[in-house]
């Protein structure tokens, strides 16, 4: 069965770069009918927090990607040292006890000769003395992963044939000097014994992958089929790695994004694929082609979101909206009115209250100077409210007779005299919802 999981760390909020990785992993799993798992990335003690856990959960579940199996890592620490002992057994597994600073000296050196700065195995040359002395002096050393210095392939989901030289890689640390397990021994032992099939993450990850597949192989598990998708960079090219923050899930929310916006840009963008909205997981599901996504970075421009987002609006049925509608004040048999008149012209939920605020409080008259005269005739024929959807035309017409004015000198003074704006929705359906009219006075 085809098993995917997104496994973020609970170490902030999620944002669009971690929402795409989440997305096209569920999607393989959707359209396959197999299994999607989150996974806690939660080993390190320090920084992980509840809070993140139970907004991850929320940015999900807000989003629809609905997740078959929970799991934590902070509850599978026997799993680890299990795999740990395994290692060291087999003698893929030693302790080391460079300090930060010798390390960063030790690349200095290599980098000065022209050589790539890879950790030089000093510690395999330690004696059980030597090591004894320095667990005296420094505490327990970081335990590193001896990788098989010959060249690691795999045929890539999105980047195609890849092959990296072990040679060129550090061994990587797995096990920290304070015994906390590290991203890359948690994430094999999880993906092997959870039957992870497919994993979909950042280009930034192809040399951990590479790693993990030799340590994959030496505890006799199955690599998955791995994909590396681009990384986002902001609309001019820019990296986006200071601003992801801003971008969090639960502040686009904030802002008024709608969930299949957000979800319809980010399954097509970076593809060769036109970003089409859909209503529907399942519809973006049936769409959905790993191969179709390319290597290129990826321009993400938060602001493609809010058109969208207007679109998913104006194909949205009032029963849905009717609570948040009536929590603004708008009575309950005006609703549907109100929706049907402000759908078209919103880009968020969030613009409803501005609506609803100049129906019943009146917007601020807007008179150009020229007008000021017509207006003030016009509006003290504007009969008392409540108007009804006859107002309008009824009204115009005896300004029109009266004035003479007639087409866009009539109605576009009008207009904003009375709504503030000079476009918007038809007038005739505005005037049973407005309440007040400020250019009376």
């Amino acid at each position: 069965m085809t098993t995917t999981r997104f496994a973020p760390s609970p170490t902030g909020y999620i944002h669009v770069g971690n929402l795409r990785t989440a997305l096209m992993n569920y999607l393989i799993a959707k359209k396959a009918g197999g299994s999607f798992i989150l996974r806690i990335d939660d080993t390190d003690p320090e920084r992980s927090k509840e809070e993140y856990v139970d907004q991850i959960k929320r940015d999900l579940e807000w989003l629809g990607l609905h997740w078959d199996r929970l799991e934590r890592q902070s509850e599978r620490l026997d799993r680890y040292a299990a795999a740990a002992d395994s290692l060291r057994d087999m003698g893929r597994f030693y302790e080391c006890f460079e300090t930060p600073t010798e390390l960063d000296l030790k690349r200095k050196k290599q980098l000065n000769m022209g050589r790539p700065p890879v950790y030089d195995r000093a510690a395999l040359a330690l004696s059980d003395e030597d090591k004894a002395a320095l667990r005296a002096e420094r505490g327990d050393g970081h335990w590193r992963f001896k990788l098989n210095h010959q060249r690691i392939e795999w045929e890539d989901g999105i980047l195609g044939p890849l092959s990296i030289d072990a040679a060129s890689v550090s061994d990587p640390v797995l096990i920290r000097g304070d015994g906390q397990v590290l991203y890359t021994l948690a994430s094999v032992v999880d993906d092997t014994e959870m039957g992870v099939t497919h994993v979909v993450r950042g280009s930034d990850h192809v040399t951990n992958t590479a790693t993990q597949i030799q340590i994959i192989e030496a505890l006799g598990g199955t690599v998955p089929q791995f994909a590396h998708h681009s990384l986002l960079t902001g609309p001019q090219g820019e990296g986006l790695s200071k601003r992801l923050g801003s971008l969090a899930l639960r502040d686009l929310r904030e802002q008024g994004v709608e969930p299949e916006a957000l979800l319809s840009l980010m399954a097509r963008l970076g593809s060769s694929q036109p970003v089409e909205l859909r209503m529907s997981l399942d519809e973006i599901a049936e769409g959905f082609e790993l191969s179709q996504f390319g290597s290129a970075p990826t321009k993400f421009d938060v602001n493609d979101l809010f058109p969208l987002s207007a679109r998913v609006l104006q194909a949205t049925p009032v029963e849905d909206v009717r609570a948040e509608i009536e929590a603004l004040g708008v009575p309950a048999d005006r609703v549907e009115t109100f929706w049907r008149v402000t759908r078209a012209n919103i880009n968020t939920r969030n613009d409803l209250a501005a609506w609803w605020r100049m129906f019943s409080e009146g917007a601020e008259p807007v008179i150009e100077e020229e007008d000021r005269e017509f207006v003030a005739e016009a509006m003290a024929m504007l009969p008392e409210g409540p108007f009804d959807e006859t107002t309008w035309g009824t009204w115009t017409a005896q300004v029109k007779e009266k004035t003479g004015r007639k087409g866009k000198a009539l109605f576009m003074p009008l207009r904003k005299a009375l709504t503030g704006q000079s476009h918007g929705p038809d007038m005739g359906d505005v005037m049973p919802l407005l309440q007040t009219v400020r250019a009376r006075g």
